[in-house]
């Protein structure tokens, strides 16, 4: 589960982490680096009384977390995402299908939770202009089945 904030609109996400596809122990107590997939489905909701309001975002964002020690990791993602809409809270994005990346840092709250907090912006990595994108600070909660 993730919530973002920004001063113009919010984001709610539910996503599903895959399994880890790959991942590398390096030698010296580096740590280890893991490769997995996030598939997330957003509601974003704008802050104020401007058109459109509202949208729904689906993304498949492949991430890194490379974690120096078994408790605290640092992550990094960029994928493809695609929108409801084009435009969002008064701005034009041009285009429903954006990319979405992000970077941030969290720890293990137990064996199976996570708990972190993320910078992340979506944009159409100019295909198209304008290419405002949407940026948002997100605090992120991970439960592992």
């Amino acid at each position: 589960m993730r919530l973002g904030y920004n001063s113009d609109y919010r984001r709610a996400a539910l996503a599903y982490e895959t399994s880890t596809l790959w991942s590398h122990a390096f030698q010296n107590g580096w740590g280890r680096v893991a490769l997995n997939v996030e598939l997330g489905l957003s509601y974003w909701k704008a802050r104020r009384s401007v058109s459109p309001q509202s949208m729904w975002q689906v993304s498949a964002i492949p991430q890194l977390r490379w974690w120096p020690n078994e408790l605290f990791y640092l992550e990094a993602g960029v994928g493809p995402t695609m929108l409801s809409r084009s435009e969002f809270a008064g701005r034009d994005l041009s285009t429903r299908l954006q990319f979405g990346s992000h970077f941030g840092t969290g720890f293990l709250l137990g064996k199976s939770q996570k708990l972190g907090i993320r910078y992340s912006h979506v944009s159409n990595a100019g295909i198209k202009k304008p290419n405002p994108g949407l940026d948002l600070l997100e605090v992120t909660y991970t439960y592992q089945f």
